[in-house]
Parts: structure tokens; C-alpha cells; sequence
């Protein structure tokens, strides 16, 4: 029960990935908010602040829906207002929300490369910003960021420059920030999948293909799990790959456990050899 009472902050989460992430850590009786903008159905892509919360708090946890969008700084600070009100405090941010189009320098519209930009760079880096004071009062406080680990081979840049640009700001958040925040014993990493991760946002990339070559959602949030459950000050600035961790700690879980379909070849995710 590592992170139970911890209060966890999270863009985006309303559904994929940082759901997941949630939901695992309200198995310990954590207190989250999810900060994300659907509060409606959409067509395409299931879930909501609402039904979000509705499973966290099934999990165990407690949950505050705020509907937030991270490129307006007065909705990143009221998500963090909100959260201090009803939880008292922040134990954890994670920098979940993304925004993601895979088109080359001449087929990227400006609007398509603002949005990366502001939601993936300027909003990691704003609510960092906002949650960091708060995060400097709890011991054992972390930053996690979904974002790759740098690697600079022409391959990542050539194909999707502005996606790539755009999650490469969020990594360098966790470089310049673990530096700048570690006397403070903040923890600040990043967390990437080596394969595919099946969520809506993969299908409508790839569809029914992409997602049987891919890992399922619960290796990210034991992933991220492990890291949230570190006490270790000197753990910051670090750039995890899911399947590492879940070898390297987790004796008693199988890899192959996570497959979304075990006759189909895993597919390799971005920024990783």
C-alpha cells in the first residue's frame, strides 16, 4: 500500500494510459484528480472526467473530476486549487496529456503544431510549474512524465519532426528539472513503453493491426506504480522503459502476460533502437 492517502494529480487520464495509472494506484486508497478535458462522450474515444472517477473510486481510490484544459494557465491553476481544497495537498504530478499527429515538416499544419506544442511542451512545463511549490512540502514527491528517453538518431526527427520536438520538450523538462529541483528531494523521471500500448488513441493510428502487436495498458501503470512507490531521493532524472522495470522488479509477473494478442509480433513504439 505505497501510495495510499498520496495525492495524485494527473492531466489528461480520462481514459488509456494515465487511467490505468490511476487505477492502480487506487488500489492503495490514493486520492487522485483527474484534469482533462472530455466531460462529454466522444464518438471515437471512450470515457470521461466522470466516468474516469467512477472507476478510480471502484479501484479503492477517491477521485475529483476537473475539467481542465492544460494549454490555459487559469485551468491549470484552478486544477490545483481544486485539488489543495478538497485533498489537502499534492504528492504526485503526472504529465500525462499528449497530443500526437505522425506527419512529416510539409504536412503539419501550423494549428496541428501549436497544439503538440502547447499541450505535450508548454503544458507539461506549466503544471510543473503550478504543482512544484505545492510538491516541495511532501517528502518522497514525484514528477512523472510519459515522454521517451533522448535519443537523437535521425530516424525519430525525419519522419514526424513536430511530434517529435514536442515529446522531446517534455524529456527535457525531466533533465533540467531533476537537476534544478533535487536539493528540494523531488523526484522527477519519465516513463515510455518499448512496444505499442493498446489504447484509442493506437487504434485510430493503426487500428485492429497496431493494437494486436501491442502490450496492454497494465504494463505502464505497474510501471509506473514502481516508480510512484520510490522513496529514494537519488531516483530523478531518469528515463524508464516499461518492460525494464517490470523485469528488473516485478520476479513475479511474465512479460507475455501483458500481450494483447500472444500470435502477433509485438510492434516496437517511437524513440526507442
Amino acid at each position: 500500500m505505497h501510495l495510499k492517502d498520496k495525492v495524485i494529480l494527473i492531466s489528461g487520464g480520462s481514459r488509456g494510459i494515465g487511467l490505468a495509472i490511476a487505477k492502480r494506484a487506487a488500489q492503495d486508497g490514493a486520492k487522485i484528480t483527474i484534469a482533462a478535458k472530455t466531460t462529454e462522450p466522444h464518438l471515437k474515444l471512450e470515457g470521461t472526467i466522470y466516468s474516469a472517477c467512477e472507476e478510480i473510486e471502484a479501484a479503492g481510490g477517491q477521485a475529483l473530476p476537473i475539467k481542465t484544459d492544460i494549454r490555459f494557465h487559469d485551468q491549470i491553476k484552478n486544477a490545483v486549487d481544486m485539488t489543495l481544497k478538497q485533498f489537502g495537498k499534492i504528492d504526485v504530478l503526472i504529465n500525462n496529456a499528449s497530443a500526437v499527429q505522425l506527419t512529416g515538416t510539409l504536412h503539419t499544419e501550423p494549428s496541428r503544431f501549436d497544439l503538440m506544442h502547447q499541450v505535450n511542451v508548454r503544458g507539461t512545463y506549466l503544471m510543473s510549474q503550478a504543482c512544484i511549490p505545492h510538491l516541495k512540502n511532501e517528502p518522497h514527491s514525484h514528477i512523472l512524465n510519459l515522454s521517451p528517453p533522448l535519443n537523437l538518431e535521425p530516424i525519430w526527427f525525419e519522419h514526424q519532426l513536430a511530434y517529435t520536438m514536442s515529446k522531446y520538450g517534455m524529456s527535457m523538462c525531466v533533465l533540467g528539472m531533476a537537476a534544478e529541483f533535487r536539493r528540494h528531494n523531488i523526484m522527477i523521471n519519465a516513463l515510455w513503453p518499448r512496444t505499442v500500448i493498446a489504447t484509442a488513441a493506437a487504434n485510430m493510428i493503426g487500428g485492429d493491426t497496431l493494437i494486436r502487436g501491442s502490450r496492454t495498458t497494465d504494463i505502464m501503470a505497474d510501471a509506473a506504480y514502481w516508480i510512484l512507490s520510490q522513496k529514494d531521493p537519488q531516483i530523478t532524472g531518469q528515463f524508464f522503459i516499461d518492460d525494464e522495470i517490470i523485469t528488473q522488479h516485478y520476479p513475479d509477473k511474465n512479460l507475455e502476460d501483458y500481450r494483447v494478442d500472444p500470435t502477433s509480433d509485438l510492434i516496437p513504439d517511437f524513440f526507442i533502437d
